[in-house]
């Protein structure tokens, strides 16, 4: 069985080679792995970086990139039976950690799965809360309801062929096909035993940025989700307190308060405004929203 990793990049050289030498050194027996990584126009050594580990390297243009048709055209590329996502900057913690994010899919008890995601001493406080509240450590195959997230995921071939990703969602990508498989009564599986630090490297507009686009998918996604002005101000007070709580107890609140404070609000900020935009994005907005700088 081949197995194809793909990895859409827009200058990562930062981690890209840690990611490839993670992958290189997976224990995977007598399957085979392939690595497509699928560029939207580095300007640094990112490309470098994937023909040094002999990937094969297939490029879409900033015109025509959107989260969801980069990874289509990575998957059209694929050789593998199985597809595997993982981010740029995202770094396999172990040896195992394909092994198990892709078990579900072999045993048949799932046809799409995700794993864990951590941060390191360099991650943002308030980011390393939200990965243990949406990656906790046990792990739920099949799972209930359809969240899931590409940065460390697994999907069979077929099923990608028979649904695609869906090109015009300014972001959860994952969470639009998952929605659709499981209406289709087939089930999608957490694995907290495959495990990636996850390691953005965001000023505080790409982060609010960020939030912002994934809001507008949202409103595709799930259309009855309102986020209202008292609802910025609840959730935002709410996040800023529970990391307040949790830094004192880590005993870093004196470093950590203004981070806490500027995170939150960039992320419900962001999460508002995108609430409130409309769906019918202009050409300007597109290119914000979509291409990766």
């Amino acid at each position: 069985m081949t197995i194809s990793i793909i990895i859409r990049t827009f200058n990562e050289e930062e981690h890209l080679s840690d990611l490839l030498t993670g992958v290189g050194e997976q224990e995977l027996g007598e399957q085979q792995i392939e690595v497509v990584v699928v560029d939207s126009g580095s300007t640094d050594s990112t490309l470098v970086i994937a023909e040094k580990h002999k990937c094969n390297i297939v490029h879409i243009s900033k015109d025509d990139f959107t989260f969801g048709r980069s990874l289509n055209v990575g998957c059209a590329a694929a050789r593998g039976e199985l597809l595997v996502f993982v981010s740029g900057h995202c770094i396999p913690t172990d040896r195992l950690w394909l092994h198990e994010l892709i078990k579900p899919l072999i045993d048949g008890k799932a046809v799409y799965s995700y794993g864990r995601q951590i941060g390191n001493e360099a991650s943002k406080f308030s980011e390393q809360k939200l990965f243990g509240k949406y990656y906790p450590d046990t792990s739920k195959i099949p799972q209930d309801g359809f969240f899931c997230n590409n940065a460390n995921a697994a999907l069979r071939k077929d099923i990608w062929e028979e649904y695609k990703f869906d090109e015009g969602v300014t972001g959860l990508e994952d969470m639009e096909l998952a929605k659709r498989i499981t209406k289709s009564n087939q089930s999608i599986a957490y694995v907290s035993s495959s495990v990636v630090y996850h390691l953005h490297s965001e000023t505080w507009r790409q982060v609010k940025t960020r939030y912002e686009r994934e809001a507008i998918a949202l409103q595709k996604i799930m259309p009855e989700v309102h986020v209202n002005l008292p609802d910025f101000m609840r959730y935002f007070f709410s996040g800023v307190f529970y990391d307040i709580g949790a830094a004192i107890q880590e005993k870093c609140f004196l470093r950590k308060f203004v981070e806490i404070v500027l995170f939150r609000l960039m992320q419900y900020s962001g999460s508002y405004k995108g609430n409130h935009e409309h769906r019918e994005l202009s050409k300007s907005m597109k290119e914000k929203y979509f291409y990766p700088k």
